[in-house]
């Protein structure tokens, strides 16, 4: 396995943690938390009732910005998926491209989420918040190895007259 075949796995693998930790991290309730419960993206829970966040514009933009990169990167692993089962063309720019969408809009949603909540007192970020921070990391990394498996695509293209193996 050469290194353009090792940079796609490892993409392909960095993309699908990247997901797993994003849809995670969305799905769960466990954004902050405080001294009555907890609350996530779409539930409060004091004192063990849970009930509908009431809507405010940031966990809103929140919200939205996590639902589109946790689609961004299904759609960047199944490309990766593809490039890795095909052998000739590959769409290593464009799946790269997904993956720093991915970690564009986690940074978005996070971002936001950090500044809406960090000046409240008695209020601590919990596991689901960090998941989403983990996944950033791992999509842009994905994103990166993707890309450079590419450029060693199109400079294995561009002096193919020459015995390199790469």
């Amino acid at each position: 396995m050469g290194v353009k075949r090792s940079l796609q796995s490892g993409g392909t693998l960095l993309g699908f943690s990247a997901n797993v930790l994003t849809i995670l991290s969305t799905a769960t309730n466990y954004w902050i938390r405080y001294p009555a419960g907890h609350s996530g993206l779409w539930q409060e829970c004091n004192a063990g009732i849970c009930s509908n966040s009431p809507c405010q514009t940031m966990l809103a933009v929140t919200a939205a910005c996590m639902v589109l990169a946790a689609g961004s990167g299904v759609v960047g692993l199944v490309m990766g998926l593809r490039i890795l089962c095909q052998k000739g063309d590959s769409r290593g720019r464009t799946t790269s491209a997904i993956f720093f969408l991915c970690g564009l809009l986690l940074l978005i949603a996070l971002t936001g989420y950090t500044v809406k909540n960090a000046w409240k007192n008695d209020v601590f970020f919990s596991w689901s918040y960090f998941l989403g921070w983990l996944a950033l990391p791992f999509s842009i990394l994905a994103g990166f190895c993707f890309l450079l498996a590419d450029m060693i695509v199109q400079s294995t293209d561009a002096i193919s007259g020459f015995p390199v193996c790469l």
